[in-house]
């Protein structure tokens, strides 16, 4: 329901555009906001298309509306990024037209939260097939090389996230026992998974270490570890130096920081030394160019998305939702993370 007007808004649509004129924005801008505005109102008009079956206005739009309107974007396969793009000028328009009064709420809040697409600031960023992905993750011989790769490849965790990996963080079966460590135990029952915590940031002591790096998790999150993961660790294992620090990293170096916690530069230049040698990394080059370990995770995202077609999940395990829905999850965990996630999960071997 709307709030009290402005006595000029009696066209919601038009009195944004004219505040857009107002705030200095170009005639070019107003123009493509105007197309979006004007298709959405189009699109509430229309009782067959909307899910109330009686035209709406959009003053008293719900956010079952937009979502609708998002999926027919979706049905007549326009590019994500463009959806994106569209959802943003509608989130927009309901902020500002609730933030001077006119409107009651943002409709598009609860949609944008939900919503995996993403405006695609690079659209000429490079595209790897699993089997090129495959190839590549061949030609790493190096245990600890090979370790940090196929995990971010196969998870989706972000840099950072992968350095603050403690021993406690990751369990295997049971027959493998991580040299007397006890796991995590939010671990226990899930078999062999990785605890993606929430809270470690730069300068804060956890696990009685002071961290070098930050997660940015909503919530925790367990991670599937599969068989091939598995047999990576315990490689890696096998000749991880032992560590001083009494958080037992899971990734420590083997050169010059021998038996010390990577930090994410560390990462960085294992990924992109590799990335160069397969002619996917130039100094200089362009973000859309360059593979680095963020590249892994957009790699997860798009394949595992693609694969699934659980939109839920894969947000679940990337830790970007909120805590209702990561809940949801989480108690699902054994019957619908695991299952869906070793069923869709991409081999690198």
């Amino acid at each position: 329901m709307a709030a009290e007007r402005p006595a000029d808004a009696e066209d919601p649509v038009g009195y944004f555009l004219q505040d857009m004129t107002y705030h200095g924005k170009t005639d070019r801008t107003r123009a493509a906001y105007e197309r979006v505005l004007r298709a959405f109102e189009s699109f509430l008009g229309d009782p067959s298309r909307n899910p109330s079956g009686s035209a709406r206005s959009v003053d008293d739009a719900t956010h079952r509306d937009c979502m609708a309107w998002i999926h027919t974007l979706r049905n007549r396969d326009v590019a994500a990024s463009t959806v994106a793009t569209y959802a943003s000028y509608l989130h927009r328009f309901y902020a500002y037209m609730a933030q001077v009064g006119a409107f009651d709420s943002n409709p598009m809040s609860l949609v944008m939260e939900e919503m995996d697409e993403r405006i695609d600031t690079n659209p000429a960023r490079r595209e790897l097939s699993v089997p090129q992905m495959r190839a590549f993750v061949r030609e790493i011989a190096h245990p600890l090389d090979h370790a940090l790769v196929v995990t971010l490849l196969k998870t989706g965790m972000r840099v950072g996230e992968l350095c603050n990996l403690d021993l406690r963080d990751v369990s295997l079966t049971t027959d493998t026992p991580l040299t007397g460590v006890s796991t995590r135990a939010a671990l226990d029952g899930r078999g062999p998974s990785i605890y993606v915590a929430a809270d470690p940031s730069v300068g804060s002591v956890t696990n009685g270490e002071e961290r070098t790096a930050s997660n940015k998790r909503k919530r925790s999150t367990v991670v599937p570890i599969d068989d091939e993961l598995e047999a990576v660790l315990l490689r890696w294992l096998a000749i991880r130096p032992d560590s001083t620090s009494p958080a037992e990293p899971l990734f420590v170096g083997t050169a010059s920081g021998w038996g010390r916690r990577l930090e994410p530069d560390a990462v960085h230049h294992v990924v992109t030394s590799h990335a160069a040698d397969a002619g996917w990394y130039r100094s200089g080059g362009d973000r859309e160019e360059n593979v680095t370990p963020h590249y892994f995770r957009h790699f997860f995202t798009t394949h595992l998305r693609d694969r699934t077609g659980d939109r839920g999940i894969v947000k679940y395990l990337r830790g970007d939702v909120a805590g209702d829905i990561i809940d949801t999850y989480t108690h699902n965990w054994g019957d619908r993370v695991r299952e869906t996630y070793e069923s869709n999960i991409y081999s690198l071997r």
